[in-house]
C-alpha cells in the first residue's frame, strides 16, 4: 500500500496554526527596538516599525494601552523603546506584528541621535538662522522642482500651481528621493538650477520636494553636504519634504519650509483670479480717491480764487488811493516842468529854424553843381554835343576801327535814336597813319 501523503493546508488554516504557534511560544515578551513610521490614527491606535539594524517588525499599540502609557508624549520616530507585548499574526494580510502593551523611552535611536548631532552642529554654524532667509518672489515667472519623476507629487504640484497662476513656467529635474543616491541626486538637481540652462532659462524659484514616508525613507535629506548646498543655493528655495509633522534638516536650511509639496505649490504662486480681484478694487479705491482729492482741491481752488479776488480788489483801491494822492501831489510840479519844457522847446525851435534854413540852401547848391557836373561826365551828354557810339554785331563798342572788315554789320548811337550800318571798305592803316601825321 502507497504511502499516503498528508492533508494539504488551506492558507487560513495555515495562519492559524502559526499563530496559535507564535501567540504560545512568544508572549509577554520584551522587546528593544527603534520606532519608526509611527501614526496614530483617529481612532487612537498607534501603528509604526520596531528595527534595528539588521530587521523590524510592525507593531501596533491600542488606543487603551497608548493611553494607559505614562511615555506616551516620548513616542514618536526615532525614539529607542524598551516595549512589553505579545506576537501575534494578523490573517487577513498574512503578517506578523507585536502587539505592544506598555513601551518606555531608553534613548534615542541610532539615526534619530545623528540627525539631533548633526542639527546642533548646523545650528552651531548659525546656517539655519532666519536673518539668512530670503524672501521668496511675490510672482516667480520660471520655478525649478527637484523631485521624482514617478509618482503623484509632481503631477499635484504642476496642476496646482496651474490652476492657481497658468502662465508660470514649471521644469523638473528628476531625482531620486530616498536611498544611499539620493542625496547626490538632489544636490545635482539644486545646482542645474541654479546655473543658465544653455537656452538661457533660470528659475525664479526652487522647490525640493518628496512625499511622506517614514524617518528612514526621508533620511537622505538629513545629508549635510545636501543641507550645506540647499542653505547655499543662490535662488530662493522652498523645501516641501513629506508631511506636516516630518521634518528634515533641509526645512531649516531652506528659505521657506511648506508642510507638503501642494502646500509649497501654493506658497510658490499667488491666485491670478485673485489677483485680478484686488487689483480691481485697489483701482477702484485709487478712482475713488482721487475723485475726493480732485473735488477737494476744486473747492480748494475755487476758495483761493475768491480769497485772491478780494484781496486783488483790495490793493487796486488802495493803489487808487495812492496813486490818486501822489497825482495831487505832484500836479503842481508837474504844471511847473511842463511850462519850463515848453519854453526850452520853443527857444530851441527859434534858435534852430534859421539855422536848417541855410543847411538846406546849401545842399541845394551842392545838388545843382554835382548834377551839371554829372551831366558833362554823362555818355548822353557827349552824343548831345554831336558825337556817336558804334557798336558790333554783338552789342560790344568799336573803338579801333581795324578790328572791323568789309561786309561787317555796325550800330550807330546818335543822341536822338540808332541806324544799322554796313563796312563798305576795309580799314587802312597805312593811309590813315599818313592821314593823320598829314593832320598833324
Amino acid at each position: 500500500m502507497a504511502d499516503e501523503k498528508p492533508a494539504p493546508f488551506t492558507v487560513s488554516s495555515l495562519t492559524e496554526r502559526l499563530k496559535r504557534t507564535l501567540e504560545s511560544q512568544f508572549s509577554k515578551i520584551y522587546v528593544e527596538a527603534e520606532i519608526s513610521g509611527w501614526k496614530r490614527y483617529p481612532s487612537g491606535h498607534c501603528y509604526f516599525t520596531l528595527k534595528d539594524s539588521g530587521a523590524q517588525i510592525q507593531a501596533v499599540m491600542f488606543a487603551s494601552a497608548y493611553e494607559r502609557c505614562r511615555a506616551k508624549d516620548s513616542l514618536k520616530d526615532g525614539a529607542k523603546v524598551l516595549v512589553y507585548g505579545n506576537v501575534t499574526v494578523y490573517p487577513p494580510r498574512g503578517n506578523y506584528q507585536l502587539v505592544v502593551l506598555a513601551a518606555k523611552p531608553v534613548g534615542a535611536g541610532d539615526l534619530m541621535q545623528r540627525y539631533l548631532e548633526l542639527k546642533a552642529k548646523l545650528e552651531g554654524e548659525g546656517l539655519f538662522d532666519a536673518a539668512k532667509k530670503r524672501p521668496l518672489p511675490f510672482l516667480p515667472r520660471r520655478i525649478g522642482i527637484v523631485t521624482s519623476e514617478a509618482g503623484a507629487v509632481i503631477h499635484d504640484m504642476c496642476n496646482v500651481i496651474s490652476r492657481r497662476f497658468p502662465n508660470v513656467s514649471i521644469r523638473l529635474f528628476p531625482a531620486q528621493v530616498q536611498g544611499a543616491d539620493a542625496p547626490a541626486s538632489i544636490i545635482a538637481g539644486i545646482k542645474y538650477f541654479n546655473s543658465p540652462s544653455k537656452d538661457g532659462w533660470r528659475a525664479d524659484l526652487l522647490i525640493v520636494a518628496r512625499g511622506g514616508g517614514s524617518f528612514e525613507d526621508l533620511f537622505c535629506f538629513n545629508d549635510e553636504t545636501l543641507v550645506r548646498c540647499v542653505a547655499a543655493s543662490v535662488v530662493p528655495t522652498i523645501s516641501a519634504v513629506g508631511h506636516e509633522t516630518d521634518f528634515t534638516l533641509c526645512d531649516f536650511a531652506a528659505d521657506r519650509r511648506a508642510g507638503t509639496p501642494s502646500i509649497a505649490a501654493e506658497i510658490a504662486v499667488p491666485v491670478l483670479s485673485e489677483l485680478m480681484d484686488r487689483l480691481e478694487m485697489l483701482g477702484s479705491k485709487i478712482a475713488l480717491c482721487l475723485r475726493g482729492r480732485g473735488e477737494w482741491f476744486a473747492q480748494r481752488i475755487d476758495h483761493l480764487s475768491d480769497s485772491m479776488a478780494a484781496a486783488i480788489e483790495t490793493a487796486l483801491a488802495h493803489a487808487e488811493l495812492r496813486l490818486e494822492g501822489a497825482v495831487r501831489r505832484l500836479s503842481p510840479s508837474l504844471a511847473i516842468q511842463a511850462a519850463k519844457s515848453e519854453a526850452r522847446l520853443s527857444a530851441a525851435r527859434e534858435r534852430l529854424l534859421p539855422a536848417f534854413k541855410l543847411r538846406l540852401s546849401l545842399a541845394d547848391s551842392r545838388l545843382l553843381r554835382a548834377k551839371e557836373k554829372l551831366s558833362l561826365l554823362s555818355p548822353f551828354g557827349v552824343l548831345e554835343r554831336g558825337y556817336s557810339i558804334v557798336t558790333d554785331s554783338a552789342g560790344a563798342i568799336v573803338r579801333d576801327a581795324s578790328l572791323l572788315t568789309a561786309g561787317d554789320r555796325v550800330s550807330v548811337r546818335f543822341a536822338k535814336g540808332t541806324a544799322d550800318l554796313s563796312v563798305l571798305d576795309a580799314y587802312n592803316s597805312t593811309r590813315d597813319k599818313q592821314d593823320v601825321e598829314m593832320a598833324n
